[in-house]
């Protein structure tokens, strides 16, 4: 006579559960924010144009392909840890830069 007994499922079994959740963050809300820091940081170093307002423009119109191209990156890079290091590269880049201009500027 054999007696099932529960018990937490093993380490191994957890590992991809946790990659999961980990991808989906990089894709969903840190995607996102970078994106977003992204876009107010490229409007410090583009070239303003012949209107002055250059760099403003691009940056938001291009807003939607930064996304996404962000999401699928961190959804479709093998490895996880060079995803995230790229969306922390881009998030303490270009959050530096603008940390900087305000340091500068005030």
């Amino acid at each position: 006579m054999t007696t099932a007994t529960r018990s937490a499922p093993p380490p191994a079994a957890a590992a991809p559960r946790l990659r999961a959740w980990i991808r989906g963050l990089l894709a969903g809300p840190i995607a996102f924010i970078a994106s977003w820091v992204l876009m107010a940081g490229a409007a410090l170093y583009l070239p303003k144009g012949a209107a002055g307002i250059d760099n403003l423009v691009f940056p938001v119109v291009l807003f939607p392909l930064i996304w996404a191209l962000l999401f699928l990156y961190s959804l479709t890079d093998p490895r996880l840890l060079r995803a995230g290091a790229v969306m922390a590269a881009i998030l303490l880049t270009h959050g530096g830069l603008i940390a900087y201009h305000l340091g500068a500027t005030a």
